[in-house]
């Protein structure tokens, strides 16, 4: 993986990781309320994910945030 799609996958994990917290949730939780694996959530959160559009728009849902909002948090 390209050392920048890296530092972004980091950054828009820092962002939902920052949204889950803001809300009280588990990883577990979280993961629950998304729909996905709680193991999916922590890789994702750890910037180890390639994270799919579908699953951008499960998480930004469950955080109450638009996609584009979440994106622009993470500074995309």
């Amino acid at each position: 993986m390209a050392a920048e799609s890296a530092k972004e996958l980091r950054a828009l994990g820092e962002a939902i990781r920052a949204g889950r917290k803001t809300l009280g949730l588990s990883q577990e939780d979280f993961a629950e309320r998304c729909d996905v694996h709680r193991t999916y959530v922590g890789q994702v959160e750890r910037g180890e994910k390639n994270i799919s559009f579908t699953n951008v728009l499960r998480i930004a849902r469950a955080i109450g945030q638009k996609p584009s909002v979440l994106l622009g948090k993470a500074g995309l």
